[in-house]
């Protein structure tokens, strides 16, 4: 009996196509998900893959980056003057666009091009302020509204976290 079945399940079940399964992989590096399904004619698919290879090294990107930060903190007398004028600087009427992603950022759209947005520019809802690198993906990060460039928070090739101030736009 068990040899009736076996060539009968080779049968029935459909071939799965490599070219296929090619192409779902290419759609999570091309689009940043962790795994894509896909189900047809009684085949399913699935593909994934682990991110907890790529979410180490970022957290170990970071650590370097906070640790200037720290740097400065034994001048306890000039570091709260300092925060408290940088809050009053960056309060200027307009909206603050913020790093949607943990990444690089980008200035231009290439080395040695010209930067997307200089201070005191006029930018239309949608234009392209800059970029963000995350995971080898350049990411536009697109003005909000229409309206003037009053600062540009970050510089060009800096490492910026999730929720970080980018530019300001009045």
């Amino acid at each position: 009996m068990s040899n009736p079945k076996a060539p009968a399940d080779p049968v029935e079940t459909p071939s799965i196509d490599a070219r296929l399964v090619r192409k779902l992989a290419d759609i999570l590096k091309d689009t940043g998900l962790s795994e894509i399904e896909v189900e047809h004619a009684g085949l399913k698919i699935r593909v994934a893959r682990e991110l907890t290879v790529a979410a180490a090294p970022a957290a170990y990107v970071q650590a370097p980056a906070a640790a200037p930060a720290y740097a400065p903190a034994p001048a306890v007398a000039a570091a709260p003057a300092a925060e408290a004028a940088a809050p009053a600087k960056a309060a200027p009427a307009g909206e603050v666009v913020k790093s949607p992603m943990v990444g690089t950022v980008y200035l231009s759209p290439q080395p040695g091009a010209d930067a997307f947005i200089k201070v005191g520019d006029t930018v239309t809802a949608g234009q392209t302020l800059l970029i963000v690198e995350a995971m080898k993906t350049m990411n536009p990060i697109s003005a909000p509204k229409a309206g003037k460039i009053v600062e540009i928070l970050v510089a060009d090739a800096q490492p910026v976290e999730f929720g970080e101030p980018l530019v300001v736009v009045e």
